[in-house]
């Protein structure tokens, strides 16, 4: 007799109530629990309420046992659950086992689904022209489509979702009240004969087809070489055939993204093997339900045109998640295409059919959309594989609005985030909810998506009045405009780096005092300097800043970051007076005149702020090697830099000098020695993989001996250390800062649930202002 068994000896009558709460509703739950109820004779009821899902079981507590093993173990595959309570009950002999009508009683405490790529069982019906919905391009059931996206109000049902104006014809009824059907409280369920229609619109606004006719003639201007604005789960997508290098350069053109990558979506798994490296877990993830942009690495010699990502080795692949994307490379010629998000620069997704035409005309020649609302935009996710461990780049569609659950309560703790790839997150209980990415705050229609989709996720969340806010330190960050919006009982400023100090421990359950190596590209200082090569001491409440990056100018300053050349020159400068304009008048010969002129900017200290960052070392030496001297992108020349030298290299011993400046209580890091010697290799015509290889090794190296300084002068102090900040996405930096540190005894811990760049912060600062509240 097995543990079970021993455990469900009475075959006596009894009558349970189970309360589950988790990600449990718009996910095929009842149905499931329906057909087990059903499986083993039990009676009673199953409803969906504001905390999950709530069971009355009535039968031989054996069989109880027996349903209630089943139910944790084999639940439907988008489900989770995070709890399940029991008691026992008084027997009231119910006669069936039925789904009753939700309850919408008390303060919400769900988990909110997620969107999910369709399905293959969906597929199948969708391919079958004996099916009632073949090729029809809103195909769904309880395992797949769209939840977070379309939901209005909750609980989860079709009444507080924008499928509300969509009245189901019989056939869909019949399913929708089927126990026994895949599709049974499916909310956004639809067919050809009720549900939504997919249209193609010139950009002018004319009609040019409808339904099947409307896919095949999008499909025949894709593969002509037109741009076509195309509305998925989240938002709109502009699109284009990934094999037509004159199509992707007139899309760069109009868009006027002339070098940033672009996103490709791949008809199937087997032809992204054909163009990129795809390993194992690469590969979970682009056939998985969140279904993910992955940013592979091509193989060589390129098989897709340069012109999707200029200068780089590597490429961000999805495969196709919704009906309409298969439709589109289903019977046709039309194996890879552009999918890059829609919305101009600095704006917000575009999800709203009259956006598409009023910000669109000069882009896109047509649009392909549906009459189903999108009610909350998102954009896609995007992972990468570093040391066999998904990484986030970006947390979004298929990720959000799941919770990171934490053993502390944080409840009534918002957080702002960051003014670059901002993120809100909201604490409930031990849950802390980061939001979808935002993106740049530096336009006003950003703050107002913004304010729109945190005002959504606290409707559904709180109420909370007065909550604790934090923010960032930062002055003048955009998000500081809503503060008095929400009258806090507080407001906690949380220094940026030390927010990415505590994101990565909130990520990996660390609560005690710990090191942390901090690299990113900006920061606002306690110093008022700009941070951003750091390395911190401290825990959520408390932390201590131990060295730092040797400060140079910004020459420009906003200036600086478009135009790394300058920074460059300042560093140069800084580093060698003198000696270092000439050199910086070799380097730029054409820049001359400039050099002149920012040689006296910083003598005088004019418009020269002092930085200390990382991400603008990396600039430096960019330009300084002629990799990229102007910046038409966030990050572009570390990337193209990075690009230059093998990421699964090791370590050896062709590092550059460094030294360590005590300043008063802090340990300054000086790379000049480093400087002085690439520019001496690349003068004297050194191959430039090996000086960045090089470059890399010095940043890991000079980590490590700082780490080590530390921990000599404060032998009480923990040996764990968190690795936090977007240069973190450099899988060299990330591996080899990892490895090196781990073979001197140190627990090194990185990032899981959240990204190393300022997508994550939000996490850190909610968990900032919990501890010091």
């Amino acid at each position: 007799m097995d543990q079970l068994d021993q455990e469900c000896l009475s075959t006596m009558p009894k009558a349970i109530l189970v309360r589950i709460k988790g990600r449990v509703q718009g996910v095929g739950f009842r149905p499931f629990v329906y057909q087990l109820a059903k499986k083993y004779g039990l009676k009673g009821t199953v409803q969906n309420n504001m905390d999950g899902v709530r069971l009355v079981l009535e039968g031989q507590e054996k069989t109880l046992c027996y349903m209630l093993d089943e139910l944790e173990n084999k639940s439907p595959r988008l489900s989770r659950m995070d709890s399940i309570e029991s008691k026992e009950l008084s027997y009231s002999n119910f006669q069936d086992f039925t789904i009753i009508p939700s309850e919408r009683l008390g303060t919400s405490s769900l988990v909110i689904p997620v969107d999910a790529s369709v399905c293959d069982e969906c597929l199948k019906e969708m391919n079958d022209p004996t099916n009632f919905r073949f090729q029809y391009p809103f195909i769904n059931c309880t395992q797949c489509g769209p939840r977070y996206t379309i939901i209005d109000e909750l609980p989860y049902d079709r009444t507080f979702t924008v499928m509300r104006e969509f009245e189901m014809c019989e056939k869909c009824r019949n399913e929708y009240n089927d126990p026994t059907n895949r599709r049974h409280h499916a909310q956004p369920i639809a067919c050809p004969s009720c549900g939504p229609k997919v249209t193609l619109y010139s950009i002018n606004g004319k009609k040019a087809a409808t339904g099947s006719d409307a896919i095949h003639l999008a499909k025949e201007q894709l593969k002509a070489g037109k741009i076509l604005a195309v509305k998925g789960i989240g938002g709109y997508h502009l699109a284009c055939d990934a094999t037509n290098q004159k199509a992707i350069e007139e899309l760069r053109r109009r868009k006027t993204r002339p070098q940033k990558p672009l996103a490709i979506m791949v008809k199937n798994i087997e032809l992204v093997k054909t163009s990129c490296e795809v390993n194992s877990l690469e590969e979970k993830a682009l056939t998985s339900t969140e279904a993910p942009i992955v940013v592979l690495r091509q193989k060589q010699p390129h098989q897709l045109p340069t012109a999707l990502a200029p200068g780089i080795k590597t490429l961000g692949v999805m495969l196709p998640y919704t009906p309409l994307h298969h439709l589109l490379f289903a019977e046709s010629k039309l194996d890879y295409l552009v999918m890059t998000s829609a919305n101009p620069s600095g704006m917000p997704m575009l999800y709203k059919d009259d956006e598409a035409f009023d910000y669109l005309g000069d882009i896109a020649d047509y649009v392909l959309t549906g009459n189903r609302k999108i009610k909350h935009p998102i954009d896609d996710s995007v992972i990468q594989v570093i040391n066999s461990e998904i990484t986030f780049l970006r947390r979004a569609r298929g990720y959000i609005p799941d919770p990171i659950y934490t053993k502390n309560s944080h409840h009534g703790v918002l957080a702002f985030g960051s003014q670059q790839k901002n993120t809100f997150a909201i604490g409930r209980h031990h849950e802390i909810f980061v939001g979808p990415h935002i993106g740049d705050m530096n336009h006003y229609n950003m703050l107002q998506h913004y304010n729109q989709e945190l005002d959504h996720l606290l409707q559904w969340m709180g109420p909370f009045e007065n909550p604790v806010i934090a923010i960032d330190k930062h002055p003048g960050y955009t998000v500081r405009e809503l503060l008095d919006k929400f009258n806090p009982s507080k407001v906690v400023e949380v220094q940026h780096h030390h927010a990415h100090h505590v994101s990565c421990m909130v990520d990996n359950g660390v609560d005690e005092c710990c090191f942390g190596i901090i690299l990113d590209g900006t920061g606002y200082g306690e110093d008022g300097n700009v941070w951003g090569f750091e390395i911190l001491y401290g825990d959520a409440v408390n932390y201590k800043r131990l060295a730092h990056l040797r400060y140079t100018p910004l020459p420009g300053g906003e200036k600086a970051i478009k135009e790394p050349w300058r920074i460059a020159v300042g560093m140069l400068i800084e580093h060698f007076g003198v000696e270092g304009k000439k050199v910086s008048e070799q380097l730029f010969p054409e820049k001359k005149y400039e050099i002149g002129i920012i040689h006296n900017m910083i003598g005088k200290n004019l418009n020269s702020p002092l930085a200390g960052s990382c991400g603008r070392l990396f600039d430096a030496v960019s330009a300084i090697l002629g990799v990229c001297t102007t910046s038409s992108y966030d990050g572009e020349a570390a990337i193209k830099l990075s690009e230059l030298m093998d990421a699964t290299a090791s370590l050896s011993n062709n590092g550059y000098g460094y030294q360590f400046n005590r300043v008063g209580e802090l340990l300054e890091i000086d790379f000049a020695r480093c400087l002085s010697g690439i520019v001496h290799d690349y003068v004297n015509g050194r191959n430039k993989k090996e000086i960045v290889h090089a470059f890399h090794e010095t940043i890991v190296k000079a980590c490590r001996d700082c780490i080590k300084i530390m921990s000599t002068q404060l032998p009480q102090a923990n040996r764990k250390v968190v690795l936090s900040g977007g240069s973190f996405h450099n899988p060299f930096l990330v591996t080899q800062m990892k490895r090196i540190l781990e073979i001197e005894g140190f627990r090194v811990y990185t990032h899981k649930q959240v990204p190393c760049n300022d997508g994550g912060l939000s996490l850190g600062q909610l968990k900032v202002a919990s501890a010091q509240n």
